[in-house]
C-alpha cells in the first residue's frame, strides 16, 4: 500500500509534523458561530491560508470542507465548524495545540454527506485524503460471534490512517482502515498501554495472549516490552489484516502467511489467529503468563475471562 511507511520513517521528525512555522496564518474562527458570518466563503479555496511551508490550520481546512458541504446542500448556510465533521489526522501524534495540516493528512468522518460531496472534497481540499460516512457513536467492528458487524462507508479517497502510540520502550505506529476498524484517539500517555505495562513489569519475558487484539496495539506493545512470545487473535478479519501489517511496520517480521484455518501469520516470536476465542482456546497447545482482554463496550468480559483462564496464569481486562 503506497500510503503505508515503516515506523522509523514515520517517526523521523514526528514532533514537528503538525507544528506551524513562524509565517503560518493563525485564524481566530469560533466553532459555534456560523462560518459565513466570520469570513467570505467565496475566498475560501485550496490556497486560502496556506503557508509557504505547505501547511494550514485545521480550522481553515474544516472551513473549506464545510463550504463544499454548504454548496452541495449537505449543510445549511448557517452551519458552524462544530457540526461539520470529525477530522481524523494521520499520522496522529498527541499535541496540546491545534494542528497545521499538510497534503493528504486527514480523513473525515460524518453521518451526513453524499457521494457527490465526498468526491468534491477529496478533489478540491488537498489536506483531505478520504471521506467516510458513518455514525461516530456506533463502534466499528464486531462485538462477538453472535453479533452483526458494523462498518462505515468509504465514499471517496483512502481511509488508511496511522496513530502514534507511546510505550515505555518507544513509540509504535498503528495503522487502521478507518472505515473498518474502531476509532481510538492518540493521547500523550495511552491509558490502556500504561495499564498493560504495569502487568508486564511483573514478569521477565512473559508469554502473552492478546485475545481481542484489534489492530494489534497491545500485543505489539508487549513485544516492545520484551515478551518472549505473543499470540494475537481477533474474530474480525479486517483487524487481523491490520495486525499483520502493523507487526511488519514496527519491525516484527512476518515469516509466513497461511490461507487456511484460523492461523493467519507467524513470526519468530508471535502468531496471529482469526477465530472465536471460545473455540480457539481448545486448539492452542500453549500456556501463557498473561492474557489481555480488551472488548467493546457492552460485551460480557466474564465470558472471555472464563474462556482463557485454563491456559493463562493471569488475565487483565483493559
Amino acid at each position: 500500500m503506497g500510503c503505508v511507511e515503516k515506523a522509523d520513517t514515520i517517526l523521523n521528525g514526528i514532533t514537528e509534523i503538525n507544528r506551524p512555522c513562524e509565517n503560518c496564518l493563525r485564524p481566530n474562527l469560533k466553532k459555534f458561530k456560523p462560518l459565513m458570518e466570520q469570513m467570505d466563503l467565496e475566498e475560501l479555496d485550496a490556497n486560502y491560508g496556506r503557508c509557504n511551508c505547505k501547511k494550514r490550520h485545521l480550522d481553515l481546512v474544516m472551513g473549506h470542507v464545510l463550504k463544499i458541504l454548504i454548496e452541495t446542500g449537505d449543510r445549511d448556510k448557517k452551519s458552524t465548524l462544530r457540526n461539520c465533521c470529525t477530522p481524523l489526522i494521520t499520522p496522529a501524534y498527541p499535541s496540546n495545540t491545534a494542528p497545521y495540516l499538510s497534503e493528504n493528512s486527514v480523513v473525515i468522518l460524518t453521518d451526513k454527506v453524499t457521494k457527490e460531496s465526498a468526491v468534491k472534497i477529496v478533489k478540491e481540499v488537498p489536506e483531505i485524503k478520504g471521506v467516510i460516512r458513518g455514525d461516530i457513536k456506533r463502534v466499528v467492528g464486531i462485538k462477538d460471534a453472535n453479533s452483526k458487524p458494523n462498518v462505515y462507508e468509504l465514499l471517496s479517497g483512502c481511509d488508511m490512517r496511522c496513530d502514534i502510540v507511546s510505550t515505555q520502550h518507544g513509540p509504535i505506529c498503528i495503522y487502521r482502515k478507518q472505515s473498518q476498524i474502531h476509532l481510538e484517539f492518540s493521547k500523550p500517555v495511552p491509558p490502556k498501554v500504561q495499564m498493560l505495562e504495569k502487568y508486564l513489569d511483573k514478569y521477565e519475558n512473559p508469554r502473552v495472549m492478546d485475545c481481542t487484539c484489534g489492530p494489534g496495539t497491545l500485543g505489539i506493545a508487549s513485544l516492545k516490552h520484551g515478551a518472549k512470545h505473543v499470540v494475537f487473535n481477533d474474530l474480525w478479519h479486517p483487524s487481523i489484516e491490520m495486525t499483520v501489517l502493523n507487526l511488519e511496520v514496527n519491525g516484527f517480521e512476518v515469516e509466513s502467511l497461511h490461507s487456511k484455518g484460523s492461523l493467519v501469520a507467524e513470526g519468530k516470536n508471535f502468531k496471529v489467529y482469526c477465530a472465536d476465542i471460545m473455540e480457539l482456546k481448545d486448539d492452542i497447545d500453549e500456556k501463557f503468563d498473561l492474557c489481555i482482554v480488551d472488548t467493546f463496550p457492552g460485551v460480557d468480559n466474564d465470558e472471555f475471562v472464563e474462556a482463557v483462564s485454563k491456559i493463562c496464569s493471569e488475565v487483565v481486562v483493559i
